[in-house]
């Protein structure tokens, strides 16, 4: 299982590295930002699992940042607030907020919380998670790739790439969900960006990069990973 990464939104900075420290005990990679503007070029730059969110940020509010995030990212956010009142909760539902807790909470609950809604979104993998299709094998959780054998060097954005197919087999993917999930819900990456990724890929994974039988392209959607049934151990 490739670690999971928690964005800190919260002008509180010295709360966010208490934070950040407990979370990071349990297995977490953890990012802070200080305000909204902060958060969007960290989304734009990187991949995150769950966003904690406080509504109270200097020059606008955590609500009207989730509003925006909606627009393009499905990922999981936790509001945290000492704002309690009904309607402040609702709203964070509203606006697509996944759970709602209130301060002052203690380090316990919220980590409970977190392995819940982490538990919900992508599930746990107790065992190494490795994805093989003909003669490459991927382990996710290692992070590494073998090729008859032998070891594949590959750029961090490209495992990051062939990770999230190998998590999705045999499934069309479309372009859009690949560059918002691997490069960044706000990045400004372009398609043909994508597309360069995916043939250094074939060039180093595919047996005939020209005709791959492996990462193919699905005309008008993406692109489909084909594992021909072989998946995890």
């Amino acid at each position: 299982m490739t670690q999971k990464q928690i964005l800190i939104i919260d002008d509180d900075t010295d709360l966010s590295l208490i934070l950040s420290d407990m979370l990071e005990s349990y297995g977490y990679g953890v990012t802070c930002a200080a305000d909204s503007e902060q958060a969007f070029e960290l989304l734009a730059d990187s991949v995150f699992h769950l966003i904690l969110l406080d509504i109270n940020l200097p020059g606008t509010t955590g609500f009207e940042l989730c509003r925006e995030l909606r627009r393009a990212s499905t990922v999981p956010v936790i509001f945290a607030s000492a704002r309690t009142s009904e309607t402040d909760r609702i709203t964070g539902f509203d606006l697509g907020g996944d759970d709602y807790l209130p301060k002052p909470y203690s380090m316990k609950e919220l980590l409970s919380r977190v392995n819940a809604l982490m538990r919900r979104t992508y599930g746990f993998h107790q065992e190494e998670q490795i994805v093989t299709f003909g003669n490459v094998s991927v382990n996710i959780t290692a992070r590494s790739v073998l090729k008859n054998n032998i070891p594949v060097s590959l750029s961090l954005r490209e495992f990051d790439l062939l990770a999230y197919l190998c998590e999705h087999p045999n499934a069309a993917l479309p372009k859009e969900r690949l560059l918002q999930e691997v490069w960044g819900a706000f990045s400004m990456v372009e398609a043909s960006t994508l597309t360069v990724h995916i043939r250094w890929l074939r060039e180093k994974l595919e047996d005939n990069p020209a005709e791959p039988r492996y990462i193919k392209t699905v005309w008008g959607i993406g692109y489909l990973l084909e594992t021909g049934g072989q998946h995890e151990t």
